[in-house]
């Protein structure tokens, strides 16, 4: 549901996206969203996305329509690699949402709380659809501002009894052990290699431009999901492994110019063809896993209707929660 307009234009501050929205409110939205894209009832518009020559920075806008849940609008933002330092957030983003009816701005949503939150719930999608229901062991491959995002979702999931974790710089590992150590789940820094060789569930979540996993690393069954790759040269696993995996995505066309399937693509081990986007699965037209044994990965590229969603979500709730006061353009 679009932000209403009647009253004005209501600001979200990142600190009311936080008190209002919570992970069941952004699982449902994404996943909601995923099955409307795959109806035709959803689009996304072109991406831009571009290095602007300064801070090492890229910014860029990702919008769409969502007829289903009546929702316009588009995110803009980008990433800076300094900002850390500076005691910020790498990414930054803002969501400007749109009355479907005129056109209106309704609602400007600070956008860096709900990209961390939709990215996470992305990835909780896809284990919920795709993982095996036994699966105990949850593997983390990156450590940054998003992973511990990532795991409390993907926790919810599945009735894990251990994460195992590797990053490439070893001491940002902590803060995922202190989320493990949260929900009671057993914890332990490995190898690359080890990590394939124990994970049921693997989530990447870096920022990487070389593979991090290698396909024989892989044990049978085991479910991956690729959340950072979301740009032209970006890479994260081994190509050879989207060959040997059944390959869903987000968005078919984003994922093969722009996220993980792009290598495999572009050096033929696969096709288009050989993706099905997830909404499939949500909609009940794929079956999804196949077998226990059937590698499954996810190509969580990350599509504007994702930041569209939660954030009307999050307009929606602070409006019914009166925490925020319309204004007039």
């Amino acid at each position: 549901m679009s932000a209403n307009t009647d009253d004005g234009l209501l600001i979200v501050s990142e600190e009311i996206c936080e008190q209002v929205i919570r992970r069941p409110d952004a699982f449902s939205a994404v996943e909601a969203v995923f099955g409307a894209m795959a109806r035709g009832d959803a689009y996304n518009f072109p991406v831009v996305r571009e290095a602007i020559g300064h801070a090492d920075a890229l910014y860029g806008f990702k919008s769409g329509f969502d007829r289903a849940g009546m929702v316009l609008g588009v995110k803009a933002g980008g990433y800076w690699p300094g900002n850390m330092a500076k005691g910020l957030t790498n990414h930054q983003s803002t969501v400007c949402l749109f009355d479907p009816d005129t056109g209106r701005l309704t609602a400007l949503v600070g956008g860096n709380y709900l990209t961390a939150l939709r990215t996470a719930a992305s990835s909780a999608v896809s284990i919920a659809h795709l993982a095996r229901k036994d699966a105990k062991v949850l593997g983390m491959v990156g450590a940054g501002h998003q992973s511990t995002f990532q795991l409390r979702a993907a926790a919810e999931q599945r009735d894990f009894d251990k994460v195992v974790a590797w990053n490439p710089h070893p001491d940002m590992l902590p803060r995922l052990a202190a989320v493990a150590e949260e929900l009671g789940l057993a914890f332990e820094a490995v190898t690359p290699e080890e990590l394939g060789a124990q994970a049921d569930v693997i989530i990447t979540i870096t920022s990487a431009f070389e593979p991090l996993i290698m396909a024989d690393w892989i044990k049978p069954g085991t479910h991956i999901a690729c959340m950072g790759t979301d740009t032209k040269g970006k890479q994260e696993v081994d190509p050879a492994l989207l060959k040997s995996a059944t390959v869903f995505a987000d968005e078919i066309a984003q994922s093969i110019t722009i996220g993980e399937a792009q290598h495999a693509i572009a050096s033929g081990l696969i096709g288009e063809g050989d993706l099905t986007a997830i909404g499939e699965v949500i909609n009940g037209t794929h079956p999804g896993r196949s077998s226990a044994d059937e590698i499954t990965l996810f190509d969580g590229t990350g599509v504007g209707l994702q930041d569209l969603a939660v954030a009307s979500v999050a307009a929606r709730l602070a409006r019914e929660q009166g925490l925020v006061t319309p204004v007039a353009l």
